[in-house]
């Protein structure tokens, strides 16, 4: 038995390693990447070929990938707002001014918006966009929320990377520290919440592995570089690229890496897709990747016209993802033959939302677009 997790058994924590993977439903996708489990998947396809159904510009690029609930589409952008627009149709319902770039995903939780601007996690009231509460952290939030269900302790936590080399737990009804567990260097990324484990990687070259409720038993797995972007925990099993060329499968419960795909300057920043029997992810290679998720051997590869940093989203048989080229891309998962493609004409970073058979993305021009099936 691998050593970090002699030590989780000594300390007697029975935790279920199940995937907590929420495919969006009911025309939500409320957290980044469509689910705590980050795993960037749901069951229904698009309607391709696909319409722009409206645009919304803002006063700066959009880094923020757009988060969808209850009708609104929520996401920052480098001026420093938080905006949520009905996905109907666009139509502005309220700007909030956080002070600060909002580069990441907003979280949707109960009615209330949680997003990182500057060194502050802010809580926002989804329908009004009046700022309930902010928390402090002591450096830049760059990478998403994401929520834990505290059921033993009664309670929901917020946990959020900073650069302040700390990931931090704070109860969602005020903003108040719960627990914070140190790291040796800046968290980009969105921590992954599964299984009651809270998994997140970060600059000090370790894929780190807490305990959801209570932020104890702090282990780690060392990488071979840094690791810029989020985790998927699926089925027990973290996937995950860091910027060393590199992306593995770990095996949570037994403590090590199933697979590894090395690919000569392909550095990861996208994060993962699971499906079923494929994982799929970008990189600095201008290409997307689609491996055999059981096996680690690679199925095929997608040819963009630049590095691909956005992660792609799995709808049904089909994958969908942005690249610096400035092209929306969804291809098929059996085979990366390109489906339907639309240029945007400026570098696409962010994950696309899927929700209802609509697309939404946002891109460096300021714009989140949405696309929906075309009309007759």
């Amino acid at each position: 038995m691998n050593g970090w997790w002699r030590f989780l058994a000594v300390r007697g924590l029975r935790v279920c390693l199940l995937a907590l993977v929420l495919p969006a439903e009911g025309g939500d996708w409320p957290v980044y990447r469509g689910g705590p489990g980050l795993a960037g998947q749901v069951e229904a396809r698009l309607p391709v070929p696909l319409e722009r159904r409206w645009v919304v510009k803002a006063g700066g690029a959009v880094q923020s990938s757009p988060v969808v609930a209850g009708g609104r589409v929520f996401f920052g952008s480098d001026d420093g707002s938080l905006r949520a627009v009905a996905l109907a149709d666009g139509s502005n319902v309220w700007t909030t001014a956080l002070g600060a770039a909002v580069e990441a995903a907003p979280l949707v939780v109960n009615g209330v918006v949680y997003v990182g601007a500057g060194e502050g996690l802010h809580a926002v009231d989804a329908d009004t966009g009046i700022v309930r509460w902010t928390a402090r952290t002591g450096g830049r939030i760059a990478g998403s929320a994401n929520v834990v269900d505290d059921k033993k302790a009664g309670r929901t936590l917020i946990v959020v990377g900073s650069y302040d080399a700390s990931l931090h737990a704070l109860d969602a009804a005020n903003g108040s520290n719960v627990w914070k567990v140190a790291a040796g260097g800046y968290i980009n990324g969105t921590p992954a919440v599964a299984g009651g484990l809270v998994v997140f990687g970060g600059c000090d070259m370790a894929l780190r592995v807490v305990e959801a409720g209570s932020g104890a038993v702090q282990t780690n797995y060392p990488l071979n570089s840094y690791m810029p972007g989020s985790p998927a925990v699926v089925d027990g099993k973290a996937y995950l690229g860091h910027f060393g060329n590199e992306f593995l499968c770990i095996d949570l419960e037994q403590g090590k890496v199933l697979w590894r795909v090395e690919s000569e300057g392909a550095p990861v920043f996208s994060a993962p897709a699971v499906s079923s029997r494929r994982v799929l992810f970008g990189a600095r290679d201008m290409k997307v990747h689609c491996i055999n998720r059981f096996e680690g051997k690679e199925v095929w590869t997608f040819q963009a016209g630049a590095d691909v940093d956005s992660s792609p989203v799995v709808a049904g048989d089909q994958v969908v993802f942005g690249s610096d080229d400035g092209w929306l891309y969804v291809v098929a998962l059996e085979d990366g033959r390109k489906l339907w493609s639309y240029e945007i004409g400026a570098a696409i970073k962010t994950s696309p939302a899927v929700v209802d058979g609509m697309l939404l993305i946002g891109a460096g021009d300021g714009g989140v677009y949405a696309f929906g099936s075309a009309r007759e």
